[in-house]
């Protein structure tokens, strides 16, 4: 019995005898040989394939298979960098699980809505493949990063009974005695958890009802967000820094073919692991009024405002990499950010090349009797919260943690420009199928 093992793996069995377990990407070659593309979700392998090996039956069962039919592939290894991914298999048996007819995505050109009508069948594609894979690095570099920093990690619930950033953007649940909603964050509850374990960090997926179309919004999307008792506005920009560009690191060194797949630059990624820039919302709005006035953009931006997507671009492209812009407006900032004696939000905001805002992050106020007033000043049910003010009663500290928006983080590395293809089944406004 031949091994069995991953495309992915192969390089290291050079010259042996392996079996293969996929799905048939693409065939191609005439008279007699033959070429089978294997995939297997690790990588996509090129299989030489003789009538003289296999014989004639075999050789006319596997020329007649269709697209993605699944099947098992055995035959002898060869490290060969002309081949796709540098290795390729000559084959010598096959099983053929299935053969599949009529695949619906073909070669050629598909629109937008077609694929993602399809997108059970398109996540098949080696661009989807690729991003997928990525996902994958990406997540397991947050949580090596953290986990190594002495980070726990406590989820927070998904049902909640009160808003965490305003109440218009919230999907409220029939089921309870009371009014739930699904969570637009897990923040408060990180807080409520980093005051028993002092660094934590929750992960899931969260929801807001925004009626955004932009390619930069979802519906349904995933969010880290660590929290830090004993922490300064200073510590939570610094580990957001050192996260992402350690992040960066890791997809340099372990998905180089699927930066391949996605025709993305390595040296773009490399220009990004710097100091990110940090400048005080006062700065980046005066270079963003001289900007118009120059005439180098359009935007309806003035100084109070939060920033739009114009306005993150021209940030983005001027530095060249992400820029941390901190001590907002306290008027545009939610509630529970803490604020310095100017009256500004003590926040901070990571605004990625192309992707906008990747991370939201600020200190919470800590002083139970101001927390109080601004949540009657937002007109929120204060025993909703009674919960969160016991935070300020029993050992308050000062604390403070941050968002990062999954998607936006991959389309930022990827290149990638819509998040809808950063996730596997996107929700949007519009979509809620497959």
């Amino acid at each position: 019995m031949a091994t069995i093992v991953r495309i992915s793996e192969l390089k290291a069995h050079d010259g042996e005898t392996v079996t293969l377990q996929g799905w048939l990407y693409n065939s191609r070659g005439k008279g007699k040989i033959m070429f089978l593309l294997l995939r297997d979700g690790s990588g996509i392998c090129q299989c030489v394939t003789l009538k003289s090996d296999v014989g004639e039956d075999l050789f006319a069962e596997l020329k007649s298979l269709g697209q993605e039919s699944s099947l098992k592939i055995t035959g002898k290894v060869k490290v060969d960098e002309r081949a796709p991914g540098g290795v390729e298999l000559d084959l010598h048996s096959a099983e053929i699980i299935q053969n599949a007819s009529d695949f619906p995505i073909g070669k050629k050109e598909h629109g937008p809505s077609f694929l993602l009508d399809n997108r059970h069948l398109w996540l098949r594609s080696k661009r989807q493949m690729a991003l997928m894979r990525l996902r994958h690095r990406v997540i397991k570099s947050f949580r090596d990063y953290l986990d190594n920093d002495g980070f726990f990690c406590v989820d927070s619930p998904i049902f909640t009974p009160n808003a965490c950033e305003g109440t218009s953007t919230l999907f409220e649940t029939d089921y309870f005695e009371e009014k739930a909603y699904l969570t637009q964050s897990g923040q408060l509850y990180g807080e409520a958890s980093a005051m028993a374990l002092g660094k934590i960090y929750c992960f899931g997926p969260t929801f807001r009802a925004e009626k955004s179309k932009t390619r930069r919004h979802l519906t349904e999307f995933w969010m880290l967000e660590p929290e830090i008792a004993y922490a300064d506005l200073g510590q939570i920009c610094d580990v957001a820094e050192g996260m992402l560009r350690y992040t960066l690191r890791q997809v340099l060194e372990h998905n180089q073919i699927d930066l391949a797949d996605l025709e993305r630059d390595p040296e773009v990624l490399e220009a990004y692991d710097v100091d990110f820039p940090r400048l005080p919302y006062a700065e980046a709005a005066e270079m963003l009024m001289a900007w118009q006035a120059e005439g180098r953009y359009e935007s309806d931006f003035k100084p109070g405002d939060d920033l739009g997507a114009p306005d993150e671009t021209m940030l983005g492209q001027h530095f060249g990499c992400p820029v941390m812009v901190t001590h907002w407006p306290a008027e545009i900032k939610a509630f529970y950010m803490k604020q310095d004696a100017d009256g500004n939000a003590l926040g901070v905001d990571i605004i990625a090349p192309t992707a906008g805002e990747i991370v939201g992050g600020a200190i919470r106020e800590d002083d139970e009797q101001v927390l109080r007033q601004r949540i009657i000043d937002h007109d929120l049910p204060l025993d909703a919260f009674s919960w969160y003010l016991d935070l300020r009663k029993f050992g308050s500290v000062p604390h403070g943690g941050f968002g990062l928006g999954l998607e936006r983080t991959i389309s930022w590395i990827s290149g990638v420009e819509h998040v809808r293809e950063c996730i596997p089944y996107p929700r949007t406004i519009s979509r809620l199928h497959p």
